[in-house]
């Protein structure tokens, strides 16, 4: 039994479609160049959009494909597998898009998800500030209504996709100063190029290629009609925002990790010393048994997490499981990868270097590991009180 039988036929059609796509569209050369030269990844963006796949969660009385978490899930995994990065560029672009779903109202979802579909406008979020990284409540950012207008003071940093072109941001911001500080919070969309507005793109270890940006407002002025949902909302709306952002992300790491592994089996079977392939020296190939063994065990967590949220439950705690452990899988296994590859880990063409770049992001963005353990153990203390 190999790990495709946990999925029907359907299912397991999807997914090879998916990496189909890929291969033949996208390409691991493709994915090298755009983090080698930190260039956003315009084309493969826009060969997204051209085969539905940016659509694939939105409902269909919409224009999309009303697709299932799961099956985003394994999409991702495929987009995530020559580099999480490119996955990134179309995962918070998405799951931001269901942010309009959810809240919008009808006349800003007739007015940004057809283009959304069409590949012309994408989005991305803005929620972290210098004093609000995983206290996210914390924000700062100041928004002040006046007229038809809000008027945005502040600094977001870590905003990663926020300078793609026709980049649209769901800025987190503070309303209500006097609330507390769950409730004073809001969304407003913001576009990338307004006035009294800054990006500023920081050189990153990784996330090279979709960016991640300090944004100033300096009374940026932004229409009333990007307010989402309504004053106050905010959190709850950012809230459900990550569920399914560290869902996606987990799954683009988990694309990544098995790469990973298939590329140093590949070498290991490949490289020759001592008169044998490397690969049969028992040193290595225990070491590649506990790399696949680690990334089947993060594939359970990820599936289980996305099929839970397909069954209607919010699953908080699975979906923590699955981001901590994929995050860590993939830390975990690039470095071995380089390990087992020697100097040739370390060459930007060998890629390996490229996805242990991504794995030390990967216990970062989305939701730091020390946050996904705070939220496990949380579920636990509760659960037995």
């Amino acid at each position: 039994m190999t790990f495709s039988d946990f999925l029907d036929a359907d299912q397991q059609a999807w997914r090879t479609a998916c990496h189909r796509f890929v291969d033949k569209e996208i390409t691991r050369e493709y994915v090298r160049e755009c983090d080698s030269e930190r260039r956003y990844y315009t084309e493969g963006y826009a060969k997204l959009a051209r085969s539905g796949y940016l659509g694939l969660l939105i409902p269909e009385e919409h224009g999309g494909s009303g697709g299932t978490t799961l099956a985003y899930a394994l999409l991702c995994e495929a987009m995530g597998k020559y580099g999480v990065d490119f996955a990134i560029a179309a995962c918070v672009s998405t799951f931001s898009a269901m942010n309009l779903i959810h809240y919008g109202s009808a006349e800003q979802i007739q007015q940004f998800i057809p283009r959304f579909l069409d590949g012309s406008v994408s989005f991305c979020v803005a929620i972290s500030e210098p004093e609000a990284g995983s206290d996210a409540a914390a924000t700062s950012t100041r928004a002040v209504r006046d007229g038809d207008h809000y008027v945005l003071t502040g600094l977001k940093q870590w905003c990663s996709g926020s300078s793609a072109p026709g980049a649209h941001i769901f800025t987190l911001v503070r309303t209500d100063p006097t609330a507390d500080k769950h409730a004073g919070l809001s969304v407003i969309l913001t576009p990338n190029d307004l006035p009294n507005m800054e990006l500023r793109k920081l050189k990153t270890l990784a996330r090279r290629g979709t960016g991640t940006n300090q944004i100033f407002f300096d009374g940026t002025q932004v229409p009333a009609s990007g307010l989402i949902g309504d004053e106050g909302q905010g959190w709850k709306i950012i809230t459900q925002h990550l569920l399914l952002e560290r869902i996606a992300v987990a799954a683009a790491d988990l694309g990544c990790a098995q790469q990973a592994v298939d590329d140093a089996l590949r070498y290991a079977l490949e490289r020759r010393q001592f008169g044998q392939p490397v690969f049969e020296f028992q040193a290595l190939n225990h070491m590649l048994a506990d790399m696949q063994t680690t990334v089947d065990a993060a594939r359970l967590l990820v599936y289980r997490a996305a099929a839970m949220a397909d069954s209607g439950s919010l699953a908080p705690r699975e979906v923590a499981m699955a981001k901590l452990f994929a995050s860590e899988a993939l830390q975990s296994v690039s470095r071995d990868g380089v390990q087992i590859m020697g100097g040739a880990g370390m060459l930007p063409e060998a890629d390996m270097e490229r996805y242990f770049r991504e794995g030390m992001q990967a216990t970062i963005g989305g939701g730091t590991s020390q946050i996904q353990r705070n939220i496990i153990a949380r579920s636990m203390g509760r659960k037995h009180r």
